[in-house]
């Protein structure tokens, strides 16, 4: 009991420095931090800021495959020779169909229909299994339909939320704001919390635009001002709209050049000759060229952007462009210019986003919240060391001194985890902060039972410490366990207080049976009393 090896001592008092050292960073702003420093972030309810809750249009999945079914069996019926009538999608029943004008080539038509299928993994299989993604089936009067399988629209609807989720990351990293909170919510839904953004229309821009961009020839055949239907593998597109009016309506092929997925870069910047904000940019080697071969091959002819079903803008090509290099112009300002290039940048959504739900949270209202926590914690503490101390004496007092290093040891843990501190969190410290006597008091009972039971000092000490301690690993690992529980099925603050309480039951187990049985050691070594004071 009175015995402490030096290295004990050593690594209890350096685990109470190294607590003080990771709490200090809290206490300065975080621009004259060195990069090793953590601090803990104010969540959304304390700092203020936006919350959007965003839903990944899934039906706009379905039909973009449904629609690419059609356009490359088109060419491929086509290219083989099969005749066919009454091409259309069916998105709406994930299929596509058409009727052989020879019923004797319906297999055929099916086999090149099957070869564009794209693989999916086999639901449940554990080998990597997959599957074709498209049912093709025939009738007897020539009619072949190609349907998206169940197990494609799983993998189709996940895929498309996991990389929107990677999407909508790299937009919000774009604009500067820190400490955002993106994560998956149900199905098809994103969560994104913005603290410290109280205008949260800028970002609600940049993630509802799709930012699908692709380039595109025109049909200079066609009329789109005619009102009559679009003639095969072309579709009307209307212009951008500039300075509050419409540009007009373009005949665009549905035949995408090049894609601006192969974009490598974009830039914000200014035209040399009149000064005008365009956004620059770079494509990589597959880009630079098709780009290049599609130029060479079509100088003279009208050359379409199309941004999101729109045509930003559509100049004739004078010559071959070769180096990859382009430059997008229109009536832009510095911030749409800024804007357009970082959704570029960060690529295209697989499928628009919806806002389904908006608050704001203003920074006066995290304010009270802070200074309601900040008194709760306070009156709490006093209450408790009042309570701990008029109970059991100078053991009773040695246990709030265990008290304030558990409340410095949490904080230093969340700054270490970099974790958002928010409104249940504070309540996780509270609930802690009544908690962590806990084991003191069980502690401190037993020395007292002893006490009365005729032994001495010494020895009603080292009963104490050792025999509670069964006791209060027993309690403490039932709430660890419930923590757990909270953490794995719950989701945002729910998990913030889990984690808060778990980092609080360990620490407070830890500060009761090492760090108090040392103070307690020191003080019975200095002064060697009769009778304990509990």
């Amino acid at each position: 009991m009175l015995y402490f090896a030096r290295w004990k001592v050593a690594a209890i008092l350096g685990v109470v420095a190294l607590g003080l050292l990771l709490c200090i960073p809290n206490l300065v702003p975080k621009s004259s931090l060195p990069t090793w420093a953590r601090q803990i972030s104010l969540g959304l309810d304390l700092r203020g800021g936006s919350y959007l809750l965003l839903e990944v249009d899934l039906n706009a999945v379905v039909r973009e495959r449904v629609e690419s079914l059609t356009d490359g069996a088109r060419t491929r019926l086509r290219t083989a020779n099969i005749g066919y009538v009454n091409l259309a999608a069916d998105p709406n029943n994930r299929r596509m169909s058409f009727r052989v004008r020879e019923a004797a080539q319906a297999e055929a038509a099916a086999t090149q229909l099957r070869e564009l299928a794209n693989p999916v993994p086999v639901r449940g299989s554990q080998t990597g299994a997959t599957q074709p993604d498209i049912e093709v089936a025939t009738t007897p009067d020539g009619t072949v339909t190609a349907t998206l399988s169940e197990a494609a629209l799983i993998a189709r609807a996940s895929g498309a939320v996991e990389q929107s989720i990677e999407i909508v990351r790299r937009r919000i990293d774009e604009t500067g704001v820190a400490e955002a909170l993106i994560a998956r919510q149900g199905q098809n839904r994103i969560l994104v919390q913005l603290p410290g953004v109280e205008d949260p229309n800028r970002i609600k821009d940049l993630l509802g635009r799709t930012a699908r961009m692709t380039f595109h020839l025109l049909d200079e055949t066609a009329n789109p001002n005619a009102g009559t239907a679009p003639p095969p593998g072309v579709q009307f597109l209307q212009g951008e709209e500039r300075g509050g009016q419409q540009t007009g309506r373009y005949a665009v092929r549905r035949r995408v050049e090049v894609d601006g997925a192969n974009l490598s870069d974009a830039r914000a910047g200014q035209d040399s000759r009149n000064g005008e904000w365009v956004v620059n940019f770079a494509f990589d080697s597959i880009g630079t060229r098709r780009f290049s071969e599609t130029t060479r091959q079509n100088v003279g002819r009208p050359f379409a952007i199309v941004l999101d079903e729109k045509v930003i803008t559509a100049p004739v090509i004078r010559e071959p462009i070769t180096g990859g290099r382009g430059q997008i112009s229109g009536s832009f300002t510095a911030r749409t210019a800024n804007d357009l290039a970082v959704l570029l940048r960060a690529g295209a959504l697989p499928a628009p986003l919806t806002v389904v739900e908006e608050r704001t949270v203003g920074p006066e209202l995290g304010a009270d919240a802070i200074r309601a926590g900040t008194i709760s914690l306070a009156a709490g503490a006093v209450f408790v060391f009042l309570y701990m101390g008029f109970a059991y004496g100078l053991l009773g007092w040695f246990a709030n001194v265990a008290l304030l290093i558990n409340l410095m040891l949490m904080m230093a843990a969340l700054s270490l985890l970099e974790a958002t501190l928010t409104l249940p969190g504070i309540a996780g410290i509270v609930l802690t902060l009544g908690t962590a006597l806990d084991a003191n008091i069980l502690i401190n009972e037993r020395i007292r039972e002893e006490t009365r039971a005729g032994r001495p000092p010494v020895n009603a000490l080292e009963a104490g410490f050792t025999k509670a301690s069964g006791t209060i690993m027993d309690s403490n690992l039932t709430n660890l366990i419930a923590m757990g529980c909270l953490y794995a099925f719950g989701s945002g603050p729910v998990k913030g207080f889990a984690v808060t309480v778990a980092i609080g039951t360990v620490v407070q187990m830890w500060t009761a049976t090492t760090l108090v049985r040392l103070l307690v050691s020191w003080w019975y070594r200095a002064r060697r009393p009769r009778e304990l004071p509990v």
